[in-house]
């Protein structure tokens, strides 16, 4: 019986999109921790984007302030290309005004800096709760 449970937890497959290193190192190492399989890493928008395309993730932890694409572009480029990718935004920026543009963007979570494992944990699962299921709750 648990592995029935567990196997909806391992099934799902999370993109890492930050342009710092150690911190791509960190959640991964979370993820895999967790029992989420790291589908995949990007340092950028541009390359999340790829990824997206070519991995079909469930899931995306994506940094907001990046080079190039920001974070909040690259959500909004993700809700139009490819809706059907949950997305939890991670920042240091814990302004209201970024949090709630992330939101209306269509981000399904948002875990602030520094983070812990449960933390990053529980954004993810309630993120990839099926849509009727509330996930600010």
């Amino acid at each position: 019986m648990g592995r029935e449970m567990n196997d909806k937890t391992t099934a799902q497959r999370v993109l890492v999109v930050d342009d710092d290193t150690l911190m791509r190192e960190v959640l991964k190492a979370i993820l895999r921790s967790e029992g989420f399989i790291v589908a995949g890493e990007a340092k950028d928008g541009q390359g999340g984007l790829t990824l997206v395309e070519r991995l079909r993730p469930d899931a995306l932890c994506l940094d907001v302030n990046m080079p190039g694409i920001s974070g909040l572009d690259t959500l909004k480029i993700l809700r139009e290309k490819f809706p059907e990718v949950r997305v939890v935004m991670i920042t240091g920026d814990a302004s209201m005004s970024t949090v709630r543009e992330a939101v209306s963007f269509g981000a399904v979570g948002y875990i602030i800096k520094p983070f812990n494992a449960g933390r990053v944990a529980d954004a993810l699962r309630a993120a990839l709760r099926p849509a009727g299921d509330s996930l600010f709750s």
